[in-house]
């Protein structure tokens, strides 16, 4: 039975070029390390998806929504449903003078950044370097092996599948949460203080709260911070042995020093 548009759903896939068999990404590790992709710093997990709302490749999208939930499918995705057709006018060439002091070590296949656009450096020739500011995969026919892991039903398993879209990884598992009819409070803990972008993180985790959850008319987080105990000083068999004796001593001299009774 398809999924109506805005089902979340867990999903795993492993996409490659058609022609080349090239391996672009998993969300299986296995499959990731099989395949020479595997990225250590990288959470291989199943990626939530919302259906109707190109989370993913439009392509992909319209096929993940015809299939259900524990199905496998073997997709494959025409230029136009994935990353478009090449487009000439996107090939520029460009004097080798405007990449300054990295003018001399480029070569073809280098990534260059060029008014804050990304290109690959195609050619290198007469003072001149012609950038193809096309995607990498635009031009080429996409294969994807897919699963449908799961469903994501009731709001609170919503929320917390949410968080951990922005969360990735130990930090979105262990974040607290409630959702006090309406007014949803999220508790941000001290390991995610460091996280780059956490503001726009939150922002972004808020609205689709808001968005996934008629319910929810607010979005609240409070940054915890624990208070740490003082560490205590650790004793060393040797300045046990030496406390001892003086311990013995100081009792013997209130002995001493005691009024006869």
């Amino acid at each position: 039975m398809p999924f109506e548009k805005g089902t979340l759903i867990y999903v795993n896939y492993t996409a490659k070029v058609k022609d080349t068999g090239e391996a672009i990404e998993s969300t299986v590790a296995d499959e990731a390390k099989k395949l020479n992709i595997y990225d250590s710093e990288r959470t291989y997990a199943p990626r939530l998806v919302s259906v109707g709302e190109e989370w993913v490749l439009k392509g992909l999208d319209e096929e993940i929504g015809k299939m259900d939930t524990g199905e496998r499918k073997t997709v494959e995705l025409a230029p136009e449903r994935g990353w478009g057709n090449r487009d000439p006018t996107l090939l520029r060439m460009i004097p080798i003078r405007k990449f300054g002091e990295r003018a001399d070590d480029l070569r073809v296949g280098d990534q260059v950044e060029v008014d804050n656009r990304l290109g690959v450096v195609r050619f290198i020739g007469s003072g001149r370097t012609q950038v193809d500011f096309n995607h990498r995969l635009a031009g080429k026919t996409l294969v994807y092996d897919v699963e449908i892991v799961s469903k994501v039903d009731g709001d609170q398993d919503k929320i917390r599948a949410l968080i951990k879209r922005r969360f990735p990884g130990e930090v979105g598992e262990k974040m607290e949460f409630a959702n006090e009819g309406g007014d949803v409070k999220i508790e941000v803990p001290e390991g995610a203080f460091m996280v780059e972008g956490l503001q726009v993180i939150k922002r972004g985790v808020a609205n689709d709260v808001v968005h996934f959850i008629p319910t929810a008319t607010a979005v609240r987080f409070e940054e915890v911070y624990a208070k740490r105990e003082a560490p205590k000083p650790a004793v060393t068999p040797a300045a046990a042995g030496e406390a001892a004796p003086a311990a013995a001593e100081s009792s013997a001299a209130e002995a001493q020093s005691l009024p006869p009774r």
